[in-house]
């Protein structure tokens, strides 16, 4: 997804010549092209990142399409405050790029896990939260945001994550993806955590479960006409997100639901509000706060088995 994000941005740059390119100093081994063929519209703002979103509100009211890219909280947490009043508040025409969403660098600890940044953004006005679950996503969100007018928030994953589309997609700001057909229950997801839905689903669907799979590759605006649709015919809908539960996909999912009036019941599958206190591989750490597919899938099982669906 990091290298579909930046070879998308480079190809976007030979069609508009006002997109910039601000790091803060990383990306090195992926952003060489960039600065070499345009190095008048890259800037290494160093490990400074509230000053790197202030330059990109500046250059953006100059009327610069800015990319501000860094990892896991370094381009959100750190600097909310300048994405608040410096780039929100004014609508600037800035795109915050996080890689390494959730555990991506798990063995880091729980200042390098990403797993508030969804709640945080999406509480910004007109903010545009983009979540792909692949490099395809990845690619045709990249697109979008270059052509939005004011703020959007991209989160990526770490890199080498697989297409999980069978078909050709067309990804549309505020409409889901369906990634796997199902009819007895639904699995909402937002990232590159959608692996593990699809593993869930496959497992489910050799205990005679059949179980849909919908990517969420905006998380705001979200689609909630298939929230709404799926809601109606079936008694379960599971969220997942490498996130905490509290505010981000599984939330906004709920409040759709809550507003609608709709009887479904809702599983948020995801950070159960605790901080990230183990440190390891990205995989160990989805297993260890169940949200890995054999655990996802043992959740789903068990609930249809005992016919018991808990609500978080």
């Amino acid at each position: 997804m990091r290298n579909t994000f930046v070879d998308t941005l480079f190809e976007e740059a030979a069609i508009d010549p006002n997109i910039y390119l601000i790091t803060g100093d990383l990306g090195f081994g992926v952003l060489t092209k960039f600065w070499e063929i345009y190095p008048d519209r890259f800037i290494n703002a160093g490990i400074s990142e509230q000053n790197m979103a202030s330059v990109a509100a500046g250059l953006a009211l100059e009327g610069k399409n800015v990319f501000i890219y860094s990892i896991g909280n370094f381009p959100t947490l750190r600097c909310i405050e300048q994405i608040r009043n410096c780039i929100a508040y004014h609508k600037a025409n800035v795109t915050v790029v996080a890689v390494g969403g959730g555990f991506a660098y798990g063995a880091l600890g729980m200042t390098h896990h990403a797993t508030e940044d969804i709640a945080i953004m999406r509480a910004l006005p007109e903010f545009t939260i983009f979540t792909p679950c692949d490099p395809e996503e990845t690619r045709q969100v990249t697109k979008l945001a270059r052509k939005i007018v004011g703020p959007s928030y991209i989160r990526l994953g770490r890199g080498g994550e697989k297409n999980l589309h069978s078909n050709s997609i067309d990804v549309q700001i505020g409409k889901a993806n369906l990634l796997k057909d199902g009819k007895d229950t639904a699995i909402f997801v937002s990232g590159a955590i959608a692996n593990e839905a699809l593993i869930a689903a496959n497992m489910l669907e050799k205990e005679d479960i059949s179980c849909s799979v919908y990517s969420f590759p905006t998380v705001k605006p979200i689609d909630k006409e298939i929230i709404l649709e799926i809601a109606k015919n079936i008694e379960q809908i599971y969220t997942l997100e490498e996130h905490n539960i509290i505010g981000g996909f599984g939330s906004a999912v709920s409040e759709i639901i809550a507003e609608s009036g709709s009887s479904v019941k809702i599983k948020r599958i995801g950070l159960q509000d605790v901080f990230t206190s183990m440190v390891g591989s990205q995989s160990y750490l989805r297993n260890y706060y169940g949200m890995s597919g054999v655990k996802i899938f043992d959740l789903i099982r068990n609930n249809k088995c005992n016919h018991r669906y808990l609500i978080t």
